[in-house]
């Protein structure tokens, strides 16, 4: 991918001038109860000359600290209007210290390579607000726009996939994505994304990827490349506004570093216009989404219903709470006496982390396909007990949701109020078994 002569220009501009923005060092400690805690972690907050403190500004985040020389380069394009005006949060991950002041725990892989919602809460709920509570020397106050469509995140190695996944979980939180050299590699779950990502409805997210060839290759984990193409190709599948620099580079800032301005300058090209999210190529969740449906909040159902697990629609077999990790279990119903036999883990879920798949609550729909609420969203599985499509839930729902599938709709019941959603899909109809889908 070759650079513009406009982007390169930008990027000597910025290497050239003045100064163009203040620095503000911070740091933050997390307390003991809260996420990491007791992780003492520094960062620097940037601040442009064009930042008047008084129109909510863009925000970035970069992990690692300051990489790619990312102030010089957010300098160049918001001068010449290739980018908003911009808040840069620039931060390191964390440690714990002894009293002495020597460090004891590196908690660096556990924050950024772990797949699941943790960092980003962890942004969202600690970092950011006090950051964003810091003046500038002359008395401006940071504001920043509430919209994840106005926010960046951005990253290399380690720091490449905690980007990734912080956007992944809380697209409404960051809707744009600089990896680098990512780890999406089997340290903490990370090989997993590419094939959650192909399963998922497509999120609203602009993604930039950028690896070499010689990257870091490791027995235990995998290669670093090898994964980095695999997400790419997962993305593309899915429907995502993405770009791609593949190199013969290796595991380093290098490559990432050259290509950053022209990178920030395609990932804001057409700012505001809200990122939405794309059409995704799996054949077995496209017929079920409604194009622009979103999940609409209502009154609870009274009385209350409570989650269970179902039977098939002709009650030949049931559902269980599996006795695995991340399996519901299969058994058949002997209609005669009622009694249940031959049960076996059979319904396999996914888990960013491969923890307990927390799930108290299914429902088969008219095609005989199980639709089970789980922590890590509302997995739907086909008759032979494979996952073929994840929808998103609502932020405030839980596994311990009931589902509900209606003609055309699918309805998450909980004891505070019922998310209700449109989807092509039919609810079983009792007595009848569906057709079968072969064991394909």
């Amino acid at each position: 991918m070759k650079q513009t002569l406009s982007t390169v220009l930008c990027l000597l501009c910025a290497l050239l001038a003045h100064s163009g923005h203040i620095m503000i060092d911070g740091a933050y400690t997390s307390p003991d109860g809260t996420i990491f805690p007791g992780t003492t972690r520094t960062y620097q907050v940037y601040v442009p000359d064009q930042y008047d403190g008084r129109t909510p500004a863009c925000l970035y985040v970069g992990l690692d600290g300051v990489l790619c020389n990312a102030p010089q380069v957010m300098d160049s394009l918001i001068t010449a209007g290739k980018m908003p005006v911009t808040i840069g949060i620039f931060l390191q991950p964390g440690v714990i210290s002894d009293t002495s002041g020597e460090v004891i725990r590196y908690n660096r892989s556990n924050e950024f390579d772990t797949p699941d919602a943790t960092f980003a809460r962890f942004l969202e709920q600690q970092l950011l607000p006090h950051a964003l509570a810091m003046t500038v020397p002359d008395g401006r106050r940071l504001k920043i726009s509430p919209l994840g469509n106005d926010h960046m995140i951005a990253g290399l190695s380690s720091g490449g996939i905690a980007a990734f996944t912080a956007a992944w979980h809380r697209p409404d939180l960051f809707s744009r994505v600089f990896s680098g050299v990512g780890t999406f590699v089997a340290m903490r779950g990370g090989n997993d994304l590419q094939a959650i990502v192909r399963k998922h409805e497509p999120q609203p997210l602009r993604i930039f990827l950028q690896d070499g060839s010689n990257d870091a290759w490791n027995p235990l984990f995998g290669h670093w490349y090898e994964g980095n193409r695999m997400l790419a190709t997962a993305l593309e599948f899915a429907g995502y506004d993405c770009r791609f620099d593949w190199s013969d580079g290796g595991h380093n800032v290098h490559r990432a570093t050259q290509i950053f301005a022209q990178a920030m300058e395609w990932m804001w090209h057409d700012w505001p216009q809200p990122i939405s999210a794309g059409i995704t190529h799996n054949d077995f969740l496209a017929p079920l989404l409604v194009t622009g449906a979103q999940w609409v909040k209502g009154p609870p159902v009274t009385p209350g219903v409570h989650p269970t697990f179902p039977h098939y629609p002709d009650s030949s077999f049931c559902v269980l709470p599996g006795r695995d990790s991340n399996k519901l279990d299969q058994a058949i119903c002997d209609t005669a006496t009622g009694q249940m036999r031959n049960r076996q883990p059979f319904y396999w879920l996914h888990s960013y982390t491969g923890s307990n798949v927390n799930a108290a609550a299914a429902a088969f729909d008219h095609n005989g396909n199980l639709w089970v609420v789980t922590h890590d969203g509302l997995q739907i599985c086909d008759q032979n007990g494979r996952v073929r499509a994840i929808i998103a839930l609502p932020e405030t729902v839980t596994e311990h949701a009931q589902v509900i599938i209606h003609d055309g709709s699918v309805s998450l019941c909980t004891p505070l109020a019922t998310y209700t959603r449109r989807f092509h899909v039919k609810p079983a109809t009792p007595g009848v078994r569906p057709s079968s889908q072969g064991q394909g």
